[in-house]
């Protein structure tokens, strides 16, 4: 059964620093964290964050690190890293732009397959988050499917955003079986003019169907995320109890 975990996006507004942050998800209940933005040992204390993983019981997910990070100061992602025993990392976002034609769909495909490849010399893994501009419609295909083809970089998952697409997100996730690590609950309404964020349970997403999907696939980690929540902490909280209600 996978593990649970926020990613600490979710709680950026919270009034708190990174180790009050921390010791609020071990109390809420999640198995670990998933580091991004701000709330990273690339801007923290490295081996603070690790003592206080480990007081608290919490592993670590998969990091968010962006792909200009990854490229440029790889050395020091490792170093500021190596304290918490991570094998892994996700890139969270590409440009919209690079999945607007079949060229640029390939081009990013090679690129990630390159960084994914120096990454494995090191030990780690390399996954993608998606959003919903990877749907692109290219004519005869869409761009997000002709980039799964293209690259055998891992896919962290996010099923809110998927669902936002068009796709059917657990039946993704039973075609993703083996390729994905970490994915993403977010729950979102899609039924209006625009999709909008939904805390679990209150939106259109099938959370149960994707949970289950998620463990068929082989997924070692749930991530709750929201990306604006109207009361961070509250959020953190609900989205912690929900899950173990359905694990």
């Amino acid at each position: 059964m996978p593990k649970t975990a926020i990613n600490l996006y979710s709680v950026r507004e919270l009034d708190a620093s990174t180790i009050e942050v921390i010791e609020r998800v071990a109390d809420a209940g999640y198995d670990g964290v998933q580091f991004a933005g701000e709330d990273s040992p690339l801007h923290a204390d490295p081996d603070e964050l690790a003592e206080t993983l480990e007081a608290c019981g919490l592993e670590v997910a998969p990091p968010h690190v962006g792909v200009e990070t990854l490229e440029d100061d790889l050395e020091t992602v490792r170093e500021a890293y190596a304290p918490l025993e991570v094998d892994g990392v996700v890139v969270p976002w590409l440009d919209p732009e690079q999945f607007e034609s079949a060229a640029t769909v390939d081009e990013t495909a090679a690129r990630l397959d390159g960084l994914a490849a120096e990454l494995a010399d090191e030990g780690w893994t390399l996954s993608y988050h998606n959003h919903d501009h990877e749907y692109a419609d290219l004519g005869d295909e869409r761009a997000f499917e002709r980039f799964l083809e293209a690259t055998d970089v891992g896919i962290e998952l996010d099923v809110g955003w998927a669902l936002a697409a068009g796709d059917d997100p657990a039946q993704r996730l039973r075609e993703l079986e083996g390729r994905v690590r970490t994915v993403h609950l977010k729950d979102m309404n899609v039924g209006g003019a625009e999709p909008t964020f939904a805390e679990l349970g209150e939106g259109d997403l099938d959370v149960q169907a994707c949970v289950e999907a998620a463990a068929d696939a082989g997924a070692e980690w749930l991530v709750y995320e929201h990306d604006d929540p109207d009361d961070p902490a509250a959020s953190l909280e609900h989205g912690a109890a929900f899950l173990m209600d359905r694990l």
